[in-house]
This record gives structure tokens, C-alpha cells and sequence, in this order.
């Protein structure tokens, strides 16, 4: 023990495979070339199905189309839309030509649009008419006279997509294998807004060499083939659909499979089973969804195989359920952050299901992970929380147009501290303990609210359960849980949760507020919003509603 006690919190991923040096473009024509028969893209909503030969074609058709509209190399291109053929489509079309692509959340409102839309100069605008409540159409046109760059705007389903595929189709192909000559895989293609939970986002600004080496890096982890079959029911504006879904598919010449615009747990078990799907992509509460479904069992999944479980800390319960009921026994668990192209650590199909369910596995190739003190920066001994911070390819270029926050993220050495709390085992697999915000510090005591939710994970009666601390005058902060119930459970009290924990964890972790929820603040992702929710526990203690 002594002896695991010294070793520092410091691992590299060493493989024998190398990085990719494509172009995203350059990475798709060989893949269309290798397997131009198989499927590459299935929408479900609309019906298209797409070979890789057809979708190479649909590609360059839209790339063209947007040479038409005078998108020139290093142009930002911005993409307001839920999930659909065409979101893929402009993925790559954009990465073909040398733009850059800025992914808009498809949640967000007019001031936020004009926000992203100024900072990261976007010229030319593509979006869906509409989705849910959202009406894109007519908040582009209220923001079009306060965003000076905006020159043009593409509504999907309407004349200026027909046009800008009409002119693709007119294009000169030569032309555009001329500009993917001069293109490099250090050029910048995308840009990604962080989910802005405080504070105007960031936009994280991320290379063809970044993005396209995560998601390869993801599928060979996966033991992806062109015989696999992706359910992708994850925003694509965001990493986890765009990168891991996406270009870990297309790297490896497997199919994308898009079940519908939005999730639904249905339609995503739905597209499994009629499309035959091998891998099953979700964030915890999308697999608390489905699982939840009262005809869960009728479902044929008898073809999945693997399939990620990531975007924010994922229960072991229903990681386990996940392993058993569904079938997904090569499940793997991913960590990253989307300014980390976003994986930088990744569980692997032959690890044992305890590691699996308690950690975020290993570091992936190409890339390192250390643990340090928050406040030294000094690397902590295995064994010991600290902050997570990773190098390698996948580290961002910056925040776009935004030096000063970069730099308080990336230091001196490029690595880049991800504000989480770890701890990596003598093995080197690491575990996510929390934020380092989200700490509660309650009578000079750190608990971390990721233990304490692990164990009301077992409550029977528990669906999910969030912990966050509380202003208290005695003890500095107080826990609180937010809690979802099984549907006809009765509605647990504190006094019924402080018996439950007794003997199970230590007394002054046990929460001393429970509030009932039918569901909690989330953003987009399904990462849940601990800033809201601790705004709204104050508003509710302070009027004695709790």
C-alpha cells in the first residue's frame, strides 16, 4: 500500500494506433470510398436513408451550396436546429470547405442568439423553421437588424435551402477540391458554447484534429465497425452527438441513426428496434426515461451491443440496469468536458462491470490526466481528490476571440483544468466526485454531493436525487436533496430519509431538507442545473416553504 500511496495521480494513454492527420473531409472520403454501399445515415422523422456514397454526394451538394452563398475559408457558419438529416449534412459540408461551424442550442432565446450570433461573427445563419415552442424563424428576424455579420439566413424545409441545394447541384466539384487542398487539421471548424450556467457561454473552439480524433478515439474504444448501428438521441449541437455520435460513426463507416428531432424514450427504443441498432447513446436521465417505460419489456434490444452513458454522473443503479435489462453489456461510461473535443477519459468494453459503474475509466489514448491541489496545483497522490486536469490532442484551440478566459483555464504547461473533483485509483481509473463548486462545506466538513446521491440511489422509492448545499447560520451550509419519486410512492420526508441513511453514511452527510420534484432544472444536454436549484431552495427557505 505504501508504495500505490506515492505514485502521483499522473497517467498517459499509450496506443498503438495513431492519430488521424485528415481533414474531416479528407477522413469522410476515405470511409465513402471504403464502404460506399453501406448505411450512413437514417432519419427517422423524415424517412431518408442514405448510403455513404449517397451521403458523400449529399455532402458535396450542400458544401457547394454554401460556396454559392460566398462562404469562404474561416467564415463562421451557424446552425440553429434540432436533430435532422440536414444538421448532419452542414456538419460536414461546412468541415469541407474550410468554415467554421457554430453550434446554436437549440433552448436558446432571442438575447442569446444575438449573444452567439455577435460574438462569434457569424455570416451566414442555417436553422429549422421551428421546434416545440420555439420559433427560430421569427427571432432570426428580430435579431437580424443587431447582428452586423449576419448576412444571409437558411431556413431548412423553405425556398433559401432549395435555392442553396439547387446551386450545389450546379457547383463546380474541381473548385471545391481545390479549397480542401489548402485546408490543414489544425484549422479550427467549430465552435461550441458552453451551457452557460452562470455568465454569458464561452465559445469553446475546437479543430479538425481535435474533434475528428475524439470521436475515432471513441469508437475503436467502442469496438466500432461498418457493421454497427448508432442510436443517437443526444443533441447534435452538442460534443456528445456531433463527435461521439457522429464522427465516431462515420471514422469507422457504421450508421447514424437519428430516432427523432428531440428525445423521447419511445421513439429512441423504437428506432433500436426497427433499425437494429448495436449502440445506444444517452445522459442518465434519458436511460432513467426509458427504463421507466410501462411497456419497457415488449421492446426488441436484443441487438444492442454497446453504447455510452455520459454528460453528467451516472448512477450505479442504473448503470446496472442499463447492463441487465437492456442488454448493453459493453456499455461504456465517458468523461470530458466540450472544450476537450469533450472525452478525455472513457471506461473500456473488457473492464469488470464494479469498474464500469464506479468510475469514468481509464484516460484515452493520445492523451494524459492528472489530479492536483486546487489551490498548489501540485499533483495530489493516487488516492487523493484533487482537481481534474487533462493534455493532449483533443485540448482546445481557446475560447473563440476570448484570450483572458482561455488562459484562466489552460496554463502554461496547455493543460487544461476541468474545475471537477477526482480521484484516480493505483490502477489510474478515476473517479468524478463532484464540481468544485458544488462542494458543500458544512461545519468545516467537505461532503461531496456525489456520495451522498449514490446511496439514495438505492432508496426504492427514489426514480433520482440531486444534493446541493444551502446557506445555514450554524454550519456555513446545510444539504438539501431534490428528489423524483416512483410513480405511486408516497412522498419522502426528512425524517423517512434520515432513517433510511442511518448506518449507511456518516450523520453530518445525511440531508437535512427534502424537497419533491416532478423533475429538475436541466439544460439541454440532461446536465442538471445545481445553480437554479440552489437559487430556488433559498426563495423556498426564506419563505418558510420548506
Amino acid at each position: 500500500m505504501s508504495l500505490n500511496a506515492a505514485l502521483p495521480s499522473y497517467a498517459s494513454g499509450t496506443s498503438t494506433t495513431p492519430l488521424l492527420g485528415d481533414t474531416i473531409g479528407g477522413n469522410l472520403a476515405r470511409t465513402v470510398a471504403a464502404h460506399p454501399d453501406r448505411d450512413a445515415l437514417v432519419d427517422r422523422a423524415s424517412g431518408l436513408r442514405l448510403t455513404y456514397a449517397e451521403f458523400g454526394a449529399e455532402v458535396q451538394r450542400v458544401a457547394l451550396g454554401l460556396l454559392d452563398l460566398g462562404v469562404v475559408q474561416g467564415d463562421r457558419v451557424g446552425l440553429w436546429s434540432p436533430n435532422r438529416s440536414e444538421w448532419v449534412l452542414v456538419q460536414y459540408a461546412t468541415a469541407r470547405i474550410g468554415a467554421v461551424l457554430v453550434n446554436i442550442n437549440p433552448a436558446y432565446r432571442t438575447h442569446e442568439l444575438e449573444y452567439v450570433l455577435n460574438q462569434a461573427g457569424v455570416s451566414v445563419l442555417v436553422a429549422a423553421p421551428s421546434f416545440k415552442t420555439s420559433d427560430y424563424a421569427g427571432m432570426i428576424e428580430r435579431v437580424r437588424g443587431k447582428c452586423p455579420d449576419l448576412r444571409e439566413a437558411v431556413l431548412f424545409d423553405g425556398p433559401a435551402w432549395d435555392a442553396l441545394l439547387a446551386a450545389g447541384d450546379g457547383g463546380d466539384p474541381g473548385r471545391l477540391a481545390g479549397i480542401e487542398a489548402t485546408l490543414s487539421p489544425d484549422d479550427p471548424v467549430n465552435i461550441q458554447y458552453t451551457s452557460g450556467t452562470t455568465g454569458f457561454p464561452k465559445g469553446a473552439t475546437l479543430s479538425h484534429h481535435n474533434i475528428l480524433n475524439n470521436g475515432f478515439s471513441v469508437g475503436e474504444l467502442l469496438g466500432y465497425t461498418e457493421a454497427d448501428r448508432v442510436c443517437i438521441p443526444v443533441p447534435f449541437y452538442h460534443c456528445f452527438g456531433m463527435v461521439m455520435g457522429n464522427l465516431a460513426a462515420t471514422t469507422h463507416g457504421a450508421c447514424m441513426v437519428i430516432p427523432g428531432p428531440g428525445f423521447d424514450p419511445a421513439t429512441a427504443l423504437d428506432a433500436v428496434q426497427a433499425e437494429r441498432c448495436t449502440s445506444l447513446y444517452g445522459v442518465p436521465a434519458m436511460f432513467i426515461a426509458e427504463l421507466a417505460l410501462p411497456d419497457f419489456d415488449s421492446y426488441d434490444l436484443s441487438t444492442l451491443r454497446t453504447g455510452i452513458m455520459a454528460g453528467s454522473p451516472c448512477p450505479v443503479e442504473v448503470m446496472r440496469q442499463v447492463i441487465d435489462r437492456m442488454g448493453m453489456a459493453e456499455v461504456s461510461i465517458c468523461y470530458g468536458m466540450t472544450e476537450t473535443s469533450p472525452v478525455s477519459t472513457q471506461t473500456r468494453t473488457d473492464d469488470s462491470v464494479e469498474r464500469r459503474v464506479s468510475t469514468v475509466g481509464r484516460v484515452g489514448p493520445h492523451l494524459e490526466v492528472k489530479v492536483v491541489d486546487p489551490d498548489s496545483g501540485v499533483t495530489v497522490p493516487r488516492g487523493t481528490p484533487g482537481e481534474l486536469c487533462t493534455r493532449g490532442y483533443s485540448v482546445m484551440l481557446g475560447y473563440w476571440n476570448e484570450p483572458d478566459r482561455t488562459a484562466e483555464v489552460i496554463d502554461a504547461g496547455r493543460w487544461m483544468h476541468t474545475g471537477d473533483l477526482a480521484v484516480m485509483d493505483h490502477d489510474g481509473y478515476v473517479g468524478i466526485t463532484g464540481r468544485i463548486k458544488d462542494m458543500v462545506i458544512r461545519g468545516g466538513e467537505n461532503v461531496y454531493p456525489r456520495e451522498v446521491e449514490e446511496v439514495l440511489y438505492t432508496h426504492p422509492d427514489l426514480l433520482d436525487a440531486q444534493v446541493i448545499g444551502v446557506p445555514d447560520h450554524r454550519y456555513g451550509e446545510e444539504l438539501m436533496v431534490w428528489v423524483r419519486m416512483r410513480d405511486g410512492a408516497e412522498p419522502l420526508t426528512a425524517d423517512a430519509l434520515r432513517a433510511f441513511c442511518e448506518g449507511r453514511i456518516a450523520h453530518y452527510k445525511i440531508p437535512r431538507y427534502v424537497h419533491v420534484v416532478d423533475e429538475f432544472p436541466m439544460t439541454v444536454t440532461g446536465k442538471v442545473r445545481k445553480v437554479e436549484m440552489r437559487e430556488e431552495a433559498v426563495r423556498l427557505l426564506d419563505a418558510g416553504l420548506i
